[in-house]
């Protein structure tokens, strides 16, 4: 595709508007979660960046929830912040309510959730913004991009600047072409107060570019004054709270409780006695939402046989008397919304804040994106965050790191890497994107992952570091530390794996931990250690006094002792893994039963399961190309195909007769 300037040919004194002093070699388009993140890293590796956005108080501003993390988020922070992003750091920083989630299972799927002060969150990101070097931040709203050929140029701004770049980074968010729906009421923004970016909607139409219609919405905002807060279930978090970040601790805010309560029958009488006055199902609102973030109406609907369903209340902060009700996102009328929330426990004198709503926006079709996040048609355009049909800061935040090592590389006339899916949650994000383009609001999950045994966040550092360095995303002395680490991990793990453990009196104590009764013979301590009741301080008498955790010669923190003992007990899984990868690869023609019962496939979520009954695939290889289908679920399907063959020439050998036996 050629797009043409009429504009861009003529001489500086002929064009209309203002060509601003400046040579860019990055105008990052957007202050939100991708554009802060974009521009902090460009100019980390010192390119001169601009970072324009429609409002500076807005910078990293938390719209929806006032939390950073979750399952398959937190590995995406952790990504985020071993190429020297701010993420992390920021939440450590403004968080007031830690807890670990899925705790009861394995390493790799566990996760942080850092409830945020939203005010301290948008503060700290905004300093850290303004304080950065070569980043210059400017208020003002993109009218259109500024092209000469197929190439960006620059932007042209509602003032009528024109902004020279040899790069543009460009994260609209929820903001294209937007509506917000109140009931029967709708009004243009792409979040409450702000205005839509309609001008960049025009610009995309104009050029032929695929664009999706998304939908998301927001919970209602209580006063913190007007609960019932001895009515409701206490959760205090975890105190003190762990770190999401690997950088040095940084001064933490003080703790506060979130309390859970629930939705009663009389909820759900209220919200289907109001199913004629809501957007959604009155077929007001075009956009797909999100599948694994459905508003209240939806619940009642879908999940009819449910008496009730879960709300957490979260402050929004300490300078700050409002209140998130999480769970209860809904785009119903204002009458209907106070309603409902006063039919809740603790809620009966509720006053409503802010009313929920939902908005509906316009996203680009990624798959006309590369690797590196940049327009195949138009070179030096780089598309980040929601704008390429995601949902939550991590996953725009991610993006916006990815845009900016493309940017990077642009600039430089290097080659962009292309993260593999084998490597880091980042490269499983963008290859789901432009792979599988956005039909609904994408949301990192662990269970995206194939890989996830081995992509932890606790070694983060230990897969991105070097290629933070390349980029100059981190420094050498970062490098340095991450190395020595990769150093220290490596000798402690030949020890475990080279060092046996024999059964004799002195493995007594130890061998009355293991439910099966001991060792046979002689074992090496990182199968030892692969137990659930057996901790690297228990192997203490086999250690060296620098692999002893807690002795004042010990080279191991707690992080460096989690990793050990993750990669002891994921050893055996990781292998099975790599096995199934490659009966994958040479059995994709095997063919798949044409009434095969995809709910009988363990492993197989629902959204794998309704793909696959869609479309019907007949072989491995034509499952593995169905959109929405994700490597995980074909290793699953792959092994369940498997097994009923086993099963089948097992039923086939026991009905054949015996040879000797025919007469």
């Amino acid at each position: 595709m050629s797009h043409s300037d009429p504009l861009a040919s003529k001489p500086a004194s002929a064009r209309s508007g203002n060509i601003w002093p400046g040579d860019w070699d990055v105008v990052v388009v957007g202050g939100g979660h991708a554009g802060s993140e974009a521009a902090l890293a460009t100019a980390r590796a010192g390119l001169r960046t601009l970072l324009l956005t429609t409002n500076v108080d807005r910078i990293g501003w938390m719209s929806c929830n006032p939390a950073i993390g979750g399952v398959g988020k937190t590995h995406l922070v952790a990504e985020i912040d071993a190429l020297g992003g701010a993420m992390a750091r920021n939440a450590d920083g403004a968080g007031v309510h830690t807890k670990l989630l899925n705790a009861s299972r394995g390493p790799a799927v566990q996760a942080l959730r850092v409830q945020c002060d939203k005010l301290a969150y948008a503060t700290g990101l905004r300093e850290t913004v303004e304080s950065q070097p070569r980043l210059q931040v400017m208020q003002g709203t993109v009218t259109r991009l500024w092209l000469a050929g197929s190439q960006v140029n620059g932007v042209e701004t509602n003032l009528g600047l024109r902004l020279e770049a040899r790069t543009v980074i460009l994260t609209a968010g929820t903001f294209m072409a937007a509506i917000c729906h109140y009931g029967d009421r709708r009004e243009a923004g792409g979040r409450a107060g702000d205005s839509p970016a309609a001008a960049m909607a025009d610009f995309f139409g104009g050029h032929r570019i695929a664009t999706l219609r998304h939908k998301t919405g927001t919970c209602p905002r209580l006063d913190c004054r007007a609960i019932d807060w001895s009515a409701l279930e206490v959760d205090p978090g975890l105190r003190p709270p762990p770190s999401i970040s690997t950088h040095p601790p940084v001064q933490r805010l003080k703790q506060m409780d979130c309390h859970a309560t629930w939705t009663t029958p009389a909820t759900h009488t209220l919200i289907r006695a109001a199913l004629d006055r809501s957007p959604l199902f009155r077929g007001k609102i075009d956009g797909v939402g999100p599948r694994y973030c459905p508003s209240i109406e939806d619940k009642v609907i879908r999940f009819a046989n449910r008496e009730r369903h879960l709300l957490v209340l979260e402050r929004e902060g300490w300078r700050t008397g409002e209140v998130y009700l999480s769970g209860l996102s809904t785009s119903l009328p204002a009458d209907v919304q106070l309603a409902v929330v006063r039919s809740v426990p603790g809620l009966k004198a509720a006053e409503i804040v802010r009313f929920g709503y939902a908005v509906e926006y316009d996203t680009v079709d990624p798959r006309q994106l590369g690797t590196d996040l940049q327009m195949l048609d138009i070179g030096g355009l780089f598309l980040a965050g929601q704008v390429n049909g995601t949902s939550g800061y991590e996953e725009a935040a991610a993006q916006g790191l990815v845009a900016a090592i493309g940017a990077i590389a642009k600039v430089r006339g290097d080659q962009p890497p292309v993260l593999d899916r084998a490597e880091s949650y980042l490269g499983v994000l963008v290859d789901d994107l432009i792979t599988n383009g956005g039909g609904e609001p994408y949301r990192m999950f662990t269970s995206r992952a194939e890989h996830r045994l081995s992509l932890r966040p606790g070694n983060a550092d230990l897969r991105l570091a070097r290629l933070g360095r390349r980029f100059d995303l981190i420094t050498d002395q970062q490098l340095e530390a991450v190395e020595t680490r990769r150093q220290t991990l490596e000798a402690a793990w030949l020890h475990l794996g080279t060092t046996e453990v024999r059964p004799d009196i002195a493995t007594l104590g130890l061998l009355s931990t293991f439910s099966d009764g001991g060792l046979d013979g002689p074992t090496p301590l990182a199968l030892l250690l692969r137990r659930p009741a057996v901790s690297l301080s228990d192997l203490a008498p086999w250690l060296p006094a620098q692999l002893q955790p807690g002795t004042p010669e010990c080279v191991l923190n707690e992080r460096d002792v989690d990793e050990l003992t993750a990669r002891a007990r994921y050893a055996g899984y990781v292998a099975r893994e790599q096995t199934c990868r490659d009966r994958v690869a040479r059995n994709g023609t095997r063919s798949i039963p044409a009434d095969l019962d995809y709910r009988a496939v363990g492993a197989l979520n629902a959204e794998a399961i309704e793909v696959l009954e869609m479309a019907r695939p007949t072989t491995l290889a034509q499952a593995g190309r169905v959109r929405g289908m994700t490597p995980a679920a074909l290793q699953a399907l792959a092994m369940h195909l498997e097994a009923r063959r086993r099963k089948a020439d097992a039923v086939v050998q026991r009905q054949e007769p015996d040879a000797g036996s025919q007469v």
